[in-house]
This record gives structure tokens, C-alpha cells and sequence, in this order.
């Protein structure tokens, strides 16, 4: 059954993606999450989830007060998938060729945090936070690459180890309530809940939000479909159970793909006002699809 907007937790891809558009809540994000501080903060939007193909990446590229360009992306995890480590590393070289303009030199390359935000604990070994640096192995020092993947997890253990801080944003992030608010009695975690709270009373997020679910889910039973006709061809209950999988991922990939592209393309034509139509009327929805070339 679909979660309704209002009862959504900021473990959540979309509600998630939407606080962080603002930039103090970025800031608090980073910072929080982090143990670092960043100082003035600068989003791109059009980094963000609402325009990325993967739909559970936030690619955040903020800069420091000090004018040093430091790169992030987040990646909220809510299923314990495969092979996380090597989506980080993926990560990161997605991010270092997009920072190097042509002719730029390999020197030039900027600092990146690949952080992934995990409501389950990915290596099992009860820690909050997992950070990983590129270092040498015979003599234990520090490559210096600029590179930091950081994996977080809600459910860690070693309390003491870690920021109180930490500790109290992580519980938000997967109990997004004011009782939540109320136990930790956490100022950041009560900005981060202000901003969680503003956006769950737009209609108009509200809106975008009904949109997504709906025409992902479309698209989703559409690769299911697909998905039971590739295993039955293939005769046995173990191919019908692969090709469901395959086509459920392939149809949700296909469908927020082409979701994403189509309020891109209207938000850059100055169309915004009219994306909420694009739930509210399945006609207007194939026209701007048509319109668009998508």
C-alpha cells in the first residue's frame, strides 16, 4: 500500500531529495552527517533527484566559504542491494569526470564525498558511520586523492564513538515524527523537522509526490508483465522469479527515467506551473510527452 505524503520519513528518496533542495537544510545534512563544516553552501538543482535517472541519488555540489569547491552525493539506501562498495566507487568516478572541463589537468580535480545513507547497517559490524580513504598498505600512509566514501547507518551501536548530533539525525531520518523531535530535544534535528513539516503542507510537493508514485507504479506493472513473460519462455519457476525482478527494476528505471527527463525539459521551458497536470490528466501527460520527444 502507498504511503500517503504526510506520513512519509526523510529515509524516504523523494522526501529526502526535496528537504535538501534548501540550502541550510544541505548545510545541516552535510555537516550533521559528516563532522565537518562547510560554511556557505551553494545546491545545483539540477543535480538533485528530481532530475537524476537513478531516482535514489542526490548529487549535491556545494561550495565552501572559503571558495574551495568540495562535491557530495548522497545516496539514501533503504534495501540491503548488492555490491555497495563498487556503486561508490562508480560514484565517484561519475563525479570526477563530469568535474574536469576539456583541456582541465588531472591536478585540478576537486574533493568528492560519495556518502550512501543506509536504514540497514551494510558491513555489519554495529558502527554509525563507516568513512573510507585511499591509503597505503605497506607503510600506512594517505594517498591524499581528495576522494572520501562515507557509509552511514541507522542502525549502528557504538554510541559513544560517534556525535550525539549524529546519533539523534540518523533516528530522524527514519522516524520523521515530532515524538522523534520531542526525544532527542535536538535543535538541528528541529530544523530539519520545520523544513520536513513545510514541504508535507504544499499541495503542490504533495502533488508531485501522488504524481511519481502513480506513474511509477504504472510503469512497474508494466515490467512486471514483461518481466513473467521472459521467464515463462524460459520454462522454469526460477527463470519466472528472475524475469519478474528484471522486469520490475528494468520498468522503474525506464519509467523515472522518462518522468524526470519530461519535468526537466518543462521546468527549463518555463512550464512548471503545469507539472501538476501531468497526474490530474493522462491526456496532457501523452502531449507532453509527444511535445518533447520523449
Amino acid at each position: 500500500m502507498k504511503t500517503k505524503f504526510q506520513d512519509l520519513n526523510l529515509s524516504n528518496y523523494f522526501l529526502f531529495a526535496a528537504a535538501a533542495e534548501d540550502e541550510e537544510t544541505s548545510r545541516l545534512l552535510v555537516e550533521t552527517l559528516l563532522g565537518i563544516e562547510v560554511g556557505r553552501v551553494k545546491v545545483h538543482i539540477e543535480h538533485s533527484i528530481l532530475y537524476n535517472s537513478d531516482f535514489r541519488s542526490l548529487r549535491l555540489d556545494i561550495f565552501m566559504s572559503d571558495e574551495v569547491e568540495v562535491r557530495y552525493n548522497m545516496e539514501m539506501e533503504n534495501e540491503g542491494r548488492e555490491a555497495l562498495p563498487q556503486r561508490s566507487r562508480f560514484h565517484q568516478a561519475e563525479m570526477d569526470v563530469m568535474s574536469l572541463g576539456p583541456g582541465q589537468s588531472m591536478s585540478e580535480l576537486k574533493p568528492v564525498y560519495v556518502v550512501f545513507i543506509c536504514t540497514f547497517d551494510p558491513f555489519g559490524r554495529g558502527r554509525y558511520r563507516y568513512t573510507f580513504e585511499n591509503r597505503c598498505v605497506e607503510e600506512d600512509f594517505p594517498l591524499e586523492d581528495g576522494a572520501t566514501r562515507v557509509f552511514l547507518s541507522t542502525k549502528g551501536k557504538n554510541h559513544a564513538e560517534v556525535p550525539e548530533e549524529l546519533v539523534n539525525l540518523l533516528y530522524y531520518i527514519e522516524d520523521s515524527t515530532e515524538s522523534c523531535v520531542s526525544r532527542t530535544n535536538d535543535a538541528v534535528v528541529r530544523k530539519l523537522h520545520e523544513r520536513v513539516q513545510e514541504l508535507k503542507r504544499s499541495r503542490t510537493w504533495e502533488g508531485r509526490y501522488m504524481m511519481f508514485e502513480e506513474l511509477l507504479l504504472e510503469h512497474e506493472r508494466k515490467g512486471i508483465k514483461q518481466g513473467l513473460e521472459q521467464g515463462r519462455e524460459e520454462g522454469l519457476e526460477q527463470g519466472l522469479e528472475k524475469g519478474r525482478e528484471q522486469g520490475i527494476e528494468q520498468g522503474r528505471e525506464e519509467a523515472t527515467a522518462r518522468i524526470l527527463r519530461l519535468i526537466k525539459e518543462m521546468t527549463i521551458a518555463g512550464e512548471a506551473d503545469q507539472i501538476l497536470r501531468l497526474e490530474q490528466e493522462p491526456e496532457f501527460l501523452v502531449a507532453m510527452i509527444e511535445k518533447y520527444h520523449l
